[in-house]
């Protein structure tokens, strides 16, 4: 029955099927795990005239009379009813708009428990609550769900239909009993109960520890066994038997016209300990917007070509592959390592040749887009490979790339910062070496807040930097909600579109303007990076499809407008884009907004420039699920884990997953089937990675 499409419960039509296709909810299991994001609570009434003007409250007032529906100037069907609220002994109104259905559940005599914003009638000063939520004062449960919606749903809609698949839910629980005992956890069909329908806040919260566990120790025992697969032998191992070894990199260090920090130090360190393995090097190369990670890969990239190994780098895009190429080849050809670029717009001619020198080993470090995965590219001696902005590309891409070697290297590169804690987790496959170090002489970005009645200013600010030889980003407003942005594309195209033409012929027009969006194809968006790169644009007028990485010495500003719809990180990126030279770098959030969430984001940002410190300050206000935006560095969507919010959690759930596999590597015995059932559940296509 689980597996059944929802519209086989009673009551819920194609039509009503239809919309909970828009949150993801195609089955009755998806419809139980579609879990609260809080409740309701009506067991903490106040008295109506206790409560400030425009504040929230819970009342108990019985219904004195309802009056008759009249039609507002825009013809919305207006309901109200006289409410006293006996704490007070005062009546007060409430007011409902095209709601007749709820309206008529209001019976004149019986006592209701509202729950709602607190108005006042600005001729009689007579307290109002419109369209207040409210349940029978005989209701047994004091606690109701809240949901996430979509239009055309409420959250009566999908608690009753919650209630009605319920009874359905019939999954084997996944912990023993002496599990459950130890970590204090229910079972698991009472804790997706009460996650749903909870008795009182301190049994939601034993069901929400419960269920967030579980997603814990899956996550991590998902994570673990995708390290340990495919740890087959190496044919690069640059040990001492070999008779090329060469470990010492202090000649390439003391070449380079300027002293690495200790932290890419210890991360060339950490990567040459792993290639001198039999198994392997799977590494994740974590750093902030310019803590130098290309240096890093360039000295393994030296340090393989010692060892007699061709190296290869891929990036996502053509003009980030080209600074690739560029800055390895300043750092490695006065070495005699000949480093060449692959990508999809040379000629059919220069292809040929670049592949042919691939082939027969001429090319020592291959830079390059997609390019490098195509059929026809045939490496000599691949050993070490590296991919950056990993997000960017799918499992097969990366593996068809290691598929060209023989079981080569591999190295991780990601600007995104990631509290610790977090990935110990989700980065289970990779380990870690942690660029937590800026390189000296770097001049740290200033960033300020300011509303729009200074856009003029701001505007006159940037023509000032463009005389003076600066550039600027500008990042245009999203349009629509914090939901589903990427259906909104077109919109914010024509959004950018018109920002573009509003500036480019007012308070721009002496200068040359720039436009980026989304549905521009890749050649475009490349065309247009290479002009601001090379000074030909002075302004780029852009969405958040700004390349990460790409290099601009002189973009000296970062001005993001409605910067209430952005997360900590993304923000943090934007603003690496900035601060790459010699100048002093502004960074302006332009927000009207004043709710405790912005003002909260906009401090850290103008606090501090640490990415790990925004990192951490995001995940606290976000949660996991929203952290990485659209489903990147592969997360499993994690519906109750809060890994922010209980480090004890996660540590107790990350110690009891590294217990079960020292007992059982791989989840073959009877005990733990449903523990293996619930890694594929998590993972999808985890089938092709053999864990059923």
């Amino acid at each position: 029955m689980l597996n059944n499409e929802i519209k086989t419960l009673s009551g819920i039509s194609d039509k009503r099927a239809a919309l909970y296709k828009k949150l993801s909810i195609i089955t009755v299991r998806d419809l139980i795990w579609h879990f609260p994001r809080g409740y309701l609570d009506y067991t903490r009434t106040v008295g109506i005239n206790d409560v400030e003007i425009g504040d929230y409250c819970v009342v108990r007032a019985t219904v004195v009379r309802k009056l008759a529906p009249y039609f507002s100037a825009n013809k919305l069907s207006i309901f109200k009813a006289v409410l006293r609220d006996e704490s007070n002994n005062c009546e007060f109104l409430c007011t409902f708009f095209n709601a007749v259905y709820t309206f008529d559940k209001l019976i004149q005599g019986k006592t209701y428990i509202f729950n709602g914003k607190v108005g006042a009638n600005p001729n009689t000063l007579q307290r109002e609550i419109a369209s207040p939520n409210f349940i029978d004062e005989d209701e047994p449960n004091k606690l109701t769900p809240k949901y996430r919606l979509t239009s055309g749903l409420t959250q009566v809609m999908i608690a009753n239909n919650v209630k009605l698949a319920l009874p359905f839910y019939d999954e084997p629980e996944t912990f023993s009993a002496e599990i459950l005992e130890e970590f204090s956890l229910l079972p698991k069909k009472i804790a997706v109960e009460k996650i749903h329908f909870p008795a009182s806040l301190e049994e939601a919260e034993a069901a929400k520890k419960s269920l967030a566990f579980e997603e814990i120790l899956i996550l991590k025992l998902g994570m673990s066994m995708l390290k340990s697969r495919n740890r087959k032998l190496t044919g690069a191992v640059m040990d001492k038997t070999r008779r090329t070894y060469q470990r010492d990199l202090s000649e390439f260090y003391e070449r380079l016209p300027f002293t690495p920090t200790r932290a890419q130090r210890r991360a060339v360190e950490d990567c040459i300990s792993d290639m001198q393995r039999a198994i392997p090097m799977n590494r994740l190369l974590q750093g902030d917007v310019g803590s130098g990670k290309t240096l890093v890969a360039a000295a393994v990239c030296y340090f393989a070509h010692k060892n007699g190994c061709q190296s290869s780098i891929m990036a996502p895009t053509e003009l980030l592959a080209t600074q690739h190429f560029q800055t390895l080849r300043g750092f490695l050809e006065p070495w005699g390592i000949n480093v060449e670029l692959l990508t999809g717009s040379l000629s059919a001619a220069e292809k040929k040749a670049v592949k042919q020198r691939i082939k027969s080993g001429e090319a020592h470090v291959i830079a390059g887009t997609q390019a490098l995965i195509q059929k026809g590219v045939q490496f000599k001696s691949l050993g070490f490979v590296v991919t950056d902005e990993q997000h960017r590309f799918g499992v097969n891409q990366r593996g068809t790339l290691i598929s060209k070697g023989e079981n080569p290297h591999t190295l991780v590169m990601s600007a995104t910062p990631i509290p610790r804690t977090l990935a110990l987790i989700i980065y289970g496959d990779l380990d870690i070496s942690l660029l937590d170090e800026m390189p000296k002489g770097r001049i740290p970005i200033k960033t300020y807040s300011v509303d729009t009645s200074y856009r003029e200013r701001l505007y006159n600010f940037i023509l000032k930097e463009a005389a003076n030889g600066g550039q600027s980003y500008i990042v245009c407003p999203l349009i629509g909600d914090d939901e589903g942005l990427d259906s909104h594309s077109s919109v914010e195209k024509t959004a950018a579109v018109n920002y573009y033409n509003e500036l480019k012929n007012s308070y721009l027009k002496h200068i040359n303007v720039g436009l980026l969006h989304g549905k521009m194809k890749q050649t475009e968006k490349d065309e247009v990076m290479g002009k601001f790169k090379n000074g030909e644009i002075s302004a780029l007028i852009s969405t958040t499809v700004i390349e990460v990485g790409i290099d601009v010495p002189q973009a000296t500003v970062m001005l993001i407008e409605n910067a209430e719809k952005f997360g900590l990180s993304q923000l943090h990126q934007l603003r690496g884009r900035v601060g790459r030279g010699e100048k002093q770098s502004y960074c302006v959030l332009v927000t009207d907004n004043d709710s405790v969430y912005t003002k909260a984001r906009v401090e850290t940002m103008t606090r501090t420039n640490n990415g790990f410190e925004v990192a951490n300050e995001d995940l606290k206000l976000r949660g996991p699920g929203d952290f990485f935006g659209e489903k990147q560095h592969g997360l499993p969507e994690l519906k109750m884990a809060d890994m922010a919010g209980d480090v004890a959690l996660v540590e107790a759930a990350r110690a009891l997953a590294e217990r079960i596999l020292e007992e059982d590597s791989t989840l073959k015995e009877p005990r733990h089937e449903t523990l293996k059932a619930r890694i594929g559940q998590l993972f999808l296509g985890v089938n092709e990675h053999g864990y059923n």
